[in-house]
């Protein structure tokens, strides 16, 4: 497998990946390689299963050829959030989140992935310097050479890519833009070929994408699962349309992106007041429009909505989604994904994170799940399992707080690998 990494200059190299695992084809090969697809302001380069489905999807050999029922479905994945363990940023919590959107949401979809392009906050923080100004970057920049030019990329960043390649994700990356720009862009492009989009992030900024066509899908870090959040969610948590998102978060501002509400200016105004107003005008434009003509609402109203007309419009270009990303979609990543190596790619990755040091005994936990593996080491299962075991437990060891539910997850996943087994 190829990836192409495009510098500043335009310019590609080309960077070949061994395959981890056996070969499988899609259901609709494709004559392009996958690629890390990044961008200069110049120009592009153009429901329910947990750990164990992806075990059981490389035990029978990957994909199916049984095509997708319904509209396609096509997953944009937000990267830099999950990265984190709260704030704490953490490889265990982005290759967990991933593992779960791989077996448990997206399945065979297609999946593109979308980081923040360097110098992406910039357009947004000349227009407000507060904006993110408190915001972490887990992975951040750094210079590395790449060929005859230079590319600027973290090795945190790095194995990140490296995951999602392997695993055969498009990740787009492009050079003055935050993903959520890059994705706001290639979802009208998704829309346009007929296809659903759903949106995995844990981000509020793409609630003003969602409609019909349009779902999100967050992280629940409580309940250790992925959310779907639908229009229908929309409407019963706000009681109004997407469509009135943007101009209510202007007037309500944004406290963890840094964009300052105009409660702060007008302590009255509250949310009541906002939805109302947006009802019977529309989007914030009109109601601003109206305001400056006549008299929309009641004095205190009235009064914020002139003199902080300025305020509320520099408000809406910052929290606004920009589609004009030079970024154009391309067709094979619509192809539907191969998720053969997933389990092998994402448990080679944890090992990684999680190998114990030199001499270390092994945990309790790791000696009661070694006791589910076959017995004979000539089994074909045990290889399987005990992958299953190591990811679990590399997992556990950062996450304490749910070893009863992971305990119980390992020895269900085990037990189906063995059923599986029986009916090959």
């Amino acid at each position: 497998m190829a990836v192409a990494i495009a510098n500043a200059f335009g310019t590609c190299e080309q960077l070949r990946h061994r395959p981890s695992g056996p070969p499988s084809l899609p259901r609709r090969p494709f004559s392009g390689r996958w690629r890390l697809a990044t961008s200069s302001h110049d120009g592009a380069v153009t429901e329910k299963r947990c750990l164990l489905g992806a075990a059981v999807a490389s035990l029978s050999g990957g994909n199916s050829s049984k095509p997708l029922a319904g509209k396609r479905r096509v997953f944009f994945l937000d990267v830099n959030p999950l990265c984190f363990d709260g704030s704490r940023p953490s490889l265990r919590s982005f290759a967990r989140w991933l593992d779960l959107f791989f077996s448990e949401v997206s399945l065979r979809d297609p999946v593109i992935a979308v980081l923040d392009g360097e110098e992406g906050n910039e357009y947004r923080r000349h227009l407000l310097p507060s904006y993110k100004a408190h915001r972490k970057r887990y992975l951040r920049q750094s210079r590395v050479l790449r060929s005859a030019h230079d590319t600027y990329q973290s090795s945190t960043e790095c194995k990140v890519i490296d995951v999602l390649l392997k695993c055969n994700v498009p990740v787009v990356k492009v050079h003055g833009y935050e993903a959520d720009d890059v994705v706001a862009t290639l979802t009208d492009q998704v829309l346009k070929k007929g296809a659903r989009v759903v949106i995995g992030s844990p981000d509020k900024d793409f609630k003003q994408l969602i409609s019909e066509d349009v779902q999100m899908v967050m992280p629940m870090p409580d309940f250790g699962r992925w959310s779907f959040y639908t229009l229908r969610h929309y409407i019963d948590q706000y009681k109004c349309d997407p469509s009135s998102d943007l101009s209510l978060r202007c007037f309500m501002g944004d406290e963890v992106d840094g964009v300052p509400g105009i409660q702060q200016l007008v302590p009255g105004f509250g949310r009541k007041t906002v939805l109302k107003l947006l009802k019977k005008h529309g989007s914030l434009e009109d109601l601003l429009g109206a305001a400056a003509i006549r008299t929309v609402g009641k004095d205190y109203a009235q009064n914020a909505l002139t003199k902080y007309a300025d305020y509320l419009r520099r408000n809406y270009k910052v929290l606004s989604l920009r589609r004009d990303v030079n970024v154009q979609l391309q067709d094979d990543w619509l192809s539907e994904r191969n998720t053969s190596n997933d389990l092998v790619i994402l448990s080679n990755f944890l090992r990684k994170l999680g190998e114990r040091p030199e001499g270390q005994k092994p945990n309790n936990w790791y000696v009661f799940f070694q006791s589910y593996l076959p017995k004979k080491e000539a089994n074909p299962l045990r290889a399987e399992s005990q992958r299953v075991i190591d990811l679990y437990i590399t997992v556990m060891v950062e996450d304490g707080n749910c070893l009863i539910k992971q305990t119980f997850c390992l020895v269900s996943s085990l037990k189906e690998i063995a059923i599986h087994a029986l009916h090959r």
